[in-house]
Parts: structure tokens; C-alpha cells; sequence
């Protein structure tokens, strides 16, 4: 028998049962009909043969940016079964950081299973200076828990390589996502919302106008136009070294899925190709 220290070290979830289902039926049932509509609005896009290197998602609760994140993954699907493993990026909401940080653990769990982390990452990753590992600023990160289950269901067995990014430039971040770029046995998926608490009419113009930024692959955002910019800006200066080019998907707030108009978070939906 192992030893207590050889025992595996899970991040469990937080935001299960608020953020979306806690019963793992449930909620494959949820994404499983959330991809379905995302297919269905908008079949050109999603029945692409050309599979994403990257998608941006948002990732509020699932009655609110559900349907937009599901815009983002559908491309997924024609290269799920080549993907083996995905680098997620997303905002430290409630911790300050300086740079990125791995979780301290060896799997994230979903209602769905669990997820291991990428033991080869963790080499390249360890000799940057801008990243550090951190379970603090993982334990109540919604912003890549509700990425997970898309994930599981589409992929099924992967890894992950989980950061969460708090102070860091554009060139930091970009210089980290060229670590673990990997080829098309790698997905990267970058997690952020748009503009938050807005009136519904002003949050769509700011939103337009951060996505031709995005369209542009400037990455000069604010937290004003996306809690996630210091990733989406990272993960846009690396598109522009590479000369990738970028899709939009979907752009809605949550005026527009969960009803309420007078203060409203924005979501968007992209994919990049090489």
C-alpha cells in the first residue's frame, strides 16, 4: 500500500451546485444541451472541419454564459478525439497574484470525474519566474472550474495545466503559453467575461468594441472590457507572433440568456486557428 504522501491531491469544486449542476447526470444533460443549441444557431461555424488551437470562453453560471461558452467549445468537437491535453487560463478573482499559479494538486475534480494535471508542464512552468503554485488562489476560482465539465464531456481522458493569472504582462503570459503551446494534441482555452454591470445597451456597444479589439489581436484590454484580460491579452499577442488568425463565435450578455436587462455581464465567444 502507498504511503499518506503518495496520496493523490484533488482540487475539488467549489461552485458545484451554484455555478452549474452538482448531479454529474444533470449536468451532462446540461452540456450536452447547450452544445446541442450552439450547433443548431449557428451550424456554418460549428461544423467547421477546422479545429481551434485556442477558444476564449466566458464562465459565469451556466443559466447566465452557458450558451455562449457552448458557442466556444462546439468547434471543439472535430478534434476532440486528437486532444490529449488542454492549458486553461483564466483570472484570479479573489487572491493577488503576481504572474500565474499552478493549483498544489495533482487532479481538479468535477461532478464528472477527475482530471489530472499534466506532469510534463510542470518542468518548463517551474523555471519561469512568473509562475508559482498557489492552492489559495485555486480553492474558489470559479473561472476555470466551470471550463472543466465542457471539457470532460467532449474529451473525455485528458490532462490539464491549470493557471490562474493574476499581475503579469501580455509578453509574461504569452512567453508561459509558448511553453506549453504543444501541437494539435493541445488545446489552450482562454477564460473570461466581457464588461460587467452595465445597462444592457451600453455593455453592447463597450462589448463590440472589445471584440474588433479581440478581431484585431490587440492585446490591450482593460479590466473595464474583461475580468480574464490579462490572459485574453496574453493569449493575443502570442496569436499575433504566430500569425494565427481568429474567429468570432458568439457575442450576447446576460440580458440576453437569463432576462434581466438593467445590469447585465458580457460574454463572447472566439476560436483561433494556425
Amino acid at each position: 500500500m502507498g504511503s499518506a504522501s503518495e496520496a493523490v491531491r484533488v482540487r475539488r469544486p467549489a461552485v458545484a451546485g451554484s455555478f452549474y449542476p452538482a448531479d454529474p447526470e444533470t449536468l451532462r444533460a446540461e452540456v450536452a444541451r447547450l452544445l446541442h443549441a450552439a450547433r443548431a444557431d449557428n451550424p456554418g461555424v460549428m461544423d467547421s472541419r477546422d479545429a481551434p488551437k485556442a477558444i476564449i470562453a466566458p464562465h459565469a453560471g451556466y443559466m447566465y454564459s452557458g450558451p455562449v461558452a457552448a458557442s466556444a467549445y462546439a468547434p471543439v468537437s472535430s478534434s476532440a478525439p486528437g486532444i490529449r491535453r488542454v492549458v486553461l487560463v483564466g483570472p484570479s478573482h479573489f487572491v493577488p497574484l503576481t504572474g500565474l499559479a499552478l493549483p498544489d494538486a495533482d487532479a481538479l475534480e468535477t461532478p464528472l470525474g477527475r482530471v489530472a494535471l499534466d506532469p510534463e508542464a510542470r518542468e518548463p512552468l517551474a523555471r519561469r519566474s512568473e509562475v508559482c503554485t498557489s492552492a489559495r488562489a485555486h480553492a474558489f476560482e470559479h473561472s476555470l472550474e466551470v471550463q472543466l465539465p465542457f471539457l470532460q464531456y467532449l474529451l473525455g481522458e485528458f490532462t490539464v495545466v491549470p493557471l490562474a493569472a493574476g499581475d503579469a504582462s501580455p509578453d509574461e503570459v504569452a512567453d508561459v503559453l509558448e511553453d506549453v503551446w504543444g501541437n494539435n494534441e493541445t488545446l489552450l482555452v482562454i477564460s473570461t467575461d466581457l464588461s460587467h454591470y452595465l445597462p444592457y445597451e451600453a455593455a453592447r456597444r463597450v462589448d463590440s468594441e472589445t471584440c474588433q479589439l479581440v478581431m484585431k489581436l490587440e492585446p490591450r484590454l482593460d479590466g473595464e472590457r474583461a475580468c480574464g484580460y490579462v490572459p485574453l491579452n496574453g493569449m493575443l499577442l502570442a496569436a499575433r507572433r504566430r500569425g494565427l488568425r481568429i474567429a468570432q463565435l458568439d457575442l450576447r450578455n446576460s440580458g440576453d440568456t437569463a432576462g434581466d436587462r438593467t445590469r447585465v455581464v458580457g460574454y463572447g465567444a472566439f476560436a483561433i486557428y494556425e
